[in-house]
């Protein structure tokens, strides 16, 4: 029996300028809710916790991814989501309500974020291949973080938080809904 060649994966298709905008569109909204978030948790905590202090660093990080993004957006000429305003109203909403819960809470809804974060940041890496550097090299360094957060959030107790399974589901459920909506509106 003659043997079969390996198999080798066919390169990705470049992709469009179109499908980058709508990227750099949704990874914009995507830092900005998470700035949101972080700012909701900490208006109910204060900084005076270790679960506050923790956040407050993931913020930094985050407001500096969000920085990067309007750079590139105004470098590229994109236009941002239209729906910034419900984002920094519901992000601000969701922190401030799972830190109310309690610390966990709060640490739940960071790993959840950062648990579709993680999966979107991956799918858009192999979709851009290498058609975008610049994009690529900031999608794959705030991948990293992302996942860093996503940690902390579980050594910091978040999968111990009340009902965390239902907790998660429902956040990661809503983080798809608004990757999906950003990428168009």
């Amino acid at each position: 029996m003659p043997e079969t060649p390996p198999l080798t994966p066919t390169p990705a298709a470049p992709l469009s300028q179109k499908a980058r905008d709508m990227m750099l569109r949704v990874d914009q909204a995507g830092e900005y809710g998470a700035t949101r978030i972080y700012a909701g948790q900490l208006a109910v905590m204060g900084d005076h916790t270790p679960a506050a202090r923790a956040i407050a660093g993931m913020a930094l990080q985050e407001e500096r991814h969000r920085l990067f993004l309007d750079r590139m957006l105004i470098e590229r000429r994109v236009r941002p989501t239209l729906l910034q305003p419900v984002w920094n109203v519901a992000g601000f909403a969701l922190g401030a309500a799972t830190a109310l819960i309690g610390p966990k809470a709060a640490m739940a809804c960071t790993a959840a974020v950062e648990t579709e974060i993680d999966r979107h940041y991956a799918e858009q890496l192999a979709e851009l291949g290498d058609s975008d550097p610049p994009l690529a090299e900031a999608i794959a360094e705030f991948q990293i973080e992302e996942v860093e957060h996503r940690t902390l959030a579980i050594a910091a107790g978040a999968e111990q938080a009340v009902a965390y399974p239902l907790l998660a589901g429902v956040i990661r459920l809503g983080c798809r809904a608004a990757i999906a909506i950003s990428k168009r509106i």
